[in-house]
């Protein structure tokens, strides 16, 4: 009987990173003397690329943006794209997509959660805690309606 020699997927975290970092607050110091209570939006965007085919190296990033404003005015603005390296071999089409789909944001969340709380308080404002985000859930969501939209139509791009 021959030996079947079977490869694991390996997902590894190489480096983690902030790649950007920004933060404003335009109206400071007038904007403390104010009882406004501001409305907070946050805005998520991940991105994935190849680094080192060869090795399996890709880089992710998620670029996270909260913006607090008054009826009037931007109290703040603070925007920190969070990257890393991983490396991931041996693994299915599937494997890969879900691995940075879900596995790589959500192991750089927490890092961008804490540098975020930090900024805005370093602001002079109360702290902030983002939310979790249960980037299964939301890859699952996005599957799902790509493929209820294939179903509907004709696949097509539109910008």
């Amino acid at each position: 009987m021959s030996e079947q020699k079977t490869s694991k997927a390996l997902f590894e975290i190489r480096k983690v990173y902030v790649k950007d970092i920004s933060y404003e607050s335009p109206q400071t110091p007038q904007i403390f003397t104010r009882d406004e209570e501001p409305t907070i939006d946050v805005q998520i965007r991940m991105d994935n690329s190849l680094l080192d085919k060869e090795n399996g190296f890709y880089e992710s990033v998620i670029t996270v943006t909260v913006t607090a404003k008054t009826d009037a005015d931007t109290v703040f603005l603070c925007e920190i794209q969070q990257a890393g390296i991983f490396q991931i071999t041996n693994a299915s089409d599937e494997e890969l997509e879900i691995a940075l789909e879900v596995a790589c944001p959500t192991t750089l969340f927490p890092y961008v959660r804490e540098t975020i709380s930090e900024m805005v308080g370093k602001g002079g404002f109360p702290q902030l805690l983002l939310n979790p985000i249960n980037f299964e859930s939301m890859y699952r969501r996005k599957n799902q309606e790509e493929q209820t939209d294939g179903e509907d139509r004709p696949s097509q791009v539109t910008h």
